[in-house]
């Protein structure tokens, strides 16, 4: 695992990167993404899991919720460890141990699915899939580093979007078994990620790379931690990745509870949220590039908070036609929204180097520093917005066997991210010192 370290990189540099720093890039980038996949599928298990726990496994819907919550809970927690894997053990070497840790709760899934396996040992099962969800905060980092500014919201959008395209990915093998051989062989869609998990780790040794150049800086994780634009990011991190993981890990639930559909039905309709969140996700680092973060984000906080309405009058009317229309376009707003905010943590970390009076390769040098050690952090308090959505929806569900007063309450969260982004980069000041907020708008 000692080789294959670069030991200089510079993709600021026009030459490096149109003579060596492209090509080797893109490759760390396409391994990355086939990692990140299969821990964002394992992550996502229970999800899935759910669908086949009919009523011999005497759990109701309020525990599978807290199922899939603890999965989330534990996914989000690990990746501020995981961000700073990378700089102590190399971004390949690291892909590698994280994909291969997938094996532990593929295979304890795969030992413990079955009617009559108490529900505390199904809890620790869940838990152990929530190292998957840390894949996503390692795998941002390293690709983090090997991208120039101009080009990191297509990179970050690419690699977080086919990491994301996991979760429907895992729907619908679940989708294909529950048709074909039933609700009572949830093993089958265990046993096809085995082998998987194993091709993953062998391309991210045989084609990644470490950069010698990566490593941690606890000065900048601690004034990373100190700037106020990194908890602000987080929350809108919330609104958008929170809502997608959320979401992703709710619907097949909340079609079964709330409109009585059945396994195969729930599973032949949960996939196509998730799938389109996931493929949208580069278009919205794309656009961001283009028109600036803050600008894409705002207006799409707003699209999310018509969608949520649709979704609620769904919900009171019982249309459930209505109802996967409002929801799927929230899943394609999440995923253009994930795009964006990551696009803008780079952006505005820059920004402030420029308004310290830095230039050039310095002022990027000062955002690579700060965004690097902030996008840990705001990967996981965003993935701790899943936590609330399925913890929001337990409370309703149990409350009022509908998921209406949930969807109020995420209505109200979108209104406030919408403000909060408009007030703090977008918002025109005449004061001097706000003036270096003016180039916030094109992040």
């Amino acid at each position: 695992m000692a080789g294959r370290w670069i030991e200089q990189w510079d993709p600021e540099d026009e030459a490096f990167w149109r003579g060596t720093g492209e090509r080797t890039a893109r490759r760390n980038l396409w391994f990355s993404v086939l990692s990140e996949h299969i821990g964002f599928s394992v992550w996502s298990l229970w999800s899935v899991m759910v669908l086949f726990m009919g009523p011999e496994y005497g759990i109701d819907p309020a525990g599978k919720f807290f199922l899939i919550s603890t999965a989330t809970l534990v996914g989000a927690v690990v990746r501020v460890p995981y961000t700073f894997a990378v700089a102590v053990f190399g971004g390949r070497n690291w892909t590698v141990f994280s994909a291969l840790s997938l094996l532990l709760p593929t295979v304890a899934a795969f030992w413990v699915m079955e009617p009559g396996t108490p529900y505390t040992t199904f809890l620790v099962v869940a838990a152990l899939t929530g190292i998957g969800g840390g894949n996503f905060a390692s795998s941002m980092t390293n690709i983090n580093a090997f991208f120039p500014l101009r080009k990191k919201g297509w990179a970050l959008g690419l690699n977080a979007g086919g990491g994301n395209i996991g979760v429907p990915v895992v729907q619908l093998i679940g989708l294909l078994v529950i048709g074909t051989a039933g609700a009572a062989h949830p093993r089958i869609v265990l046993g096809v990620y085995l082998p998987l998990i194993i091709v993953a780790a062998l391309g991210a040794a045989l084609g990644m790379d470490n950069l010698r150049p990566v490593q941690n800086d606890t000065g900048a994780a601690l004034q990373a931690a100190r700037e106020p634009h990194t908890w602000i990011m987080a929350v809108l991190y919330i609104g958008t990745f929170g809502s997608f993981i959320g979401y992703s890990f709710a619907f097949g639930l909340v079609l079964q509870t709330q409109f009585g559909r059945t396994p195969l039905q729930a599973a032949s309709l949960t996939f196509i949220g998730p799938l389109l969140g996931s493929l949208i996700r580069p278009a919205g680092g794309w656009l961001a590039d283009r028109y600036g973060g803050a600008r894409i984000t705002l207006w799409n906080f707003a699209a999310m908070a018509v969608a949520t309405g649709v979704v609620v009058y769904a919900s009171g009317t019982e249309s459930l036609t209505v109802f996967l229309v409002g929801f799927i376009a929230l899943f394609v707003l999440t995923g253009l929204g994930n795009g964006s905010t990551f696009k803008m943590i780079p952006g505005i970390f820059h920004a402030q180097g420029l308004a310290k009076g830095l230039r050039g390769e310095g002022a990027a040098a000062y955002g690579r520093r700060l965004s690097g050690a902030a996008m840990g952090l705001i990967g996981a308090i965003g993935a701790l917005g899943g936590l609330a959505i399925n913890l929001a929806f337990r409370q309703s569900f149990e409350a009022s066997g509908a998921g209406t007063a949930a969807f109020w309450c995420f209505l109200g969260f979108y209104a406030v991210c919408f403000t909060l982004t408009w007030a703090v980069y977008l918002r025109r000041t005449e004061t001097v010192a706000a003036k270096p907020q003016l180039s916030y708008a094109e992040v």
